[in-house]
This record gives C-alpha cells, structure tokens and sequence, in this order.
C-alpha cells in the first residue's frame, strides 16, 4: 500500500518515523504470543493517516484488515509518542522568522463533537463548538509557531493567546494581529478601532488596509495547517474524546514541521 497520500509523509519521511517511535515503544509484538495484528511500521501509518484524513476507526481498520477495537489500541499509544518524538524537529519561532523577526498571530476554532464535555465549547463567532488553536506565521506565510494548549472555543484571541502558550514562545519578537488582540501584551502591532460615531483618519484607514493585506499571509497558514483534516469541520470535526485533543494537536503540529522539513536520504 503507498501511505504517502493518507499521511502526507514521503516513504522515508513515514520510515524514520517508526524508527523513532520503536526506539520509544520497542517492539509492539510480544515475545512468544500469537503474531500482532499490524505491526509498528503500518500502525505508525495507520496513526498519521488518522490524523491527516480524519477517518473513522471502523474504517481505517478496514482498510488495513484489522478490528476496531485494534485502531483504537494502537491510537492511544501511537499519538502522544509521535508527539514525543517530533518534539525536537519544531522550530522554534525565531528560527522560522529569520532576520525579519516579525510574525503574525491569530486564532482558529477547531470543531469537535464532544462539545459537552467541558463547558465554553461553543464559538459564537465561528457557529459551532470548538477548541481555539492559536497560530503564528511569517510574512510569507510559513508557520512558525502553534500555541501548545487549546483553549475552548468561546474564549476570546485575547485570553487564548496567552493561555495557549503562543504568548510565551513569541516573547521578544514583534507580532501583529487583527483587532481581537487590542492591548495584549506582545502584540505590537494591530489595526485602528473605528470609534463610537466616528471614523478613521485616511492614514489610519490606509494603515489598516495595509496591514489587513500582510495579515492574509495567515490565514493562509492555518488553512494550510488545517490541511490535517482532524482540525477542519470539512474534515468531520475532532471526533475522540476531548481530552486526547492535546495530545493530537502535539502530534499534528510535530507531523506538519516533520513533512515540510525534514529531507530523509532514501
């Protein structure tokens, strides 16, 4: 079976990556029992693809001949060793930056079902119930950095930029951001907010379009980061139980640096 298109990881990318995972977890058949059901190599690809398709576990274990129940077994042990793994190839932000060293912020809900399981789930900006996923990119529109914790939907940019944690990993670099981050700390740069029955200066209406326009590059980003479907509602929302969802945001941001950066020798 080729994985590359069900895991957006290239032969080698998928093939270092078991390796690392075994160096973790050892061999996942046990010594003397009956021969395991898939072995690590295909249970790692089963874990991403999971993540990048957001495939239901009845059918990926169809797909690759093994019971639910299995797939379930193998994600709960996969998924926050992947993350473990990757852990060293994220970046950090300034390193992404460059001699620029200026970043754009902005939030995104992720959908999920399990919307009761926490209070605060629902976003009354996005329409549905989520958890907000804190994003940072360069100018170009290169990820550099995704806020660690996620924050329930119905929480302001401003809270969650903090609470994420991408407040902490964006420290002493300049960042912009839409109006939702006026006055947080360690954004420097946001648009002008149009006062009550008043307007803008026509230098500050040309500042905010200009900066609207950088601000794109962002958007684009997270559409790009979103790519891994089990963050997008096109996808079918976050379908595991809420509290794994930190552990796969983890794995997934350590996945997309993984793909994207990393050139193995096959």
């Amino acid at each position: 079976m080729r994985y590359e298109a069900i895991t957006g990881l290239t032969r080698g990318q998928l093939a270092e990556l078991a390796a690392r995972v075994a160096v973790v977890t050892g061999d996942i058949t046990r010594p003397g029992g009956r021969p395991t059901a898939i072995g690590l190599y295909r249970s790692v690809a089963m874990v991403a693809a999971l993540m990048r398709t957001n495939l239901t576990q009845e059918v990926a274990g169809a797909i690759l001949g093994v019971s639910q129940p299995t797939v379930s077994r193998r994600w709960d042990l996969l998924r926050p060793l992947i993350g473990a793994v990757l852990a060293g190839c994220v970046p950090q932000p300034a390193q992404i930056a460059g001699t620029s060293g200026t970043l754009l912020a902005d939030g995104t809900v992720c959908p999920v079902w399990d919307w009761s399981a926490i209070p605060g789930l629902f976003s009354a900006k996005a329409g549905y119930p989520g958890m907000n996923v804190q994003i940072a990119a360069t100018l170009a529109g290169d990820l550099a950095a995704v806020g660690p914790v996620p924050v329930p939907g119905a929480r302001h940019d401003a809270h969650a930029f903090a609470a994420s944690g991408l407040q902490g990993l964006l420290a002493g670099m300049g960042t912009a951001a839409d109006l939702g981050y006026i006055g947080v700390e360690g954004i420097g740069l946001v648009p002008y907010r149009t006062p009550p029955g008043g307007k803008l200066h026509a230098s500050q209406a040309a500042f905010n379009t200009d900066l609207s326009k950088i601000r794109a590059a962002v958007e684009r980003t997270i559409a790009h980061f979103k790519t891994c479907r089990m963050l997008s509602e096109e996808g079918g929302r976050f379908r595991p139980p809420l509290c794994k969802f930190e552990s796969a945001l983890k794995a997934i941001t350590g996945l997309f640096f993984f793909s994207n950066y990393y050139d193995p020798i096959e």
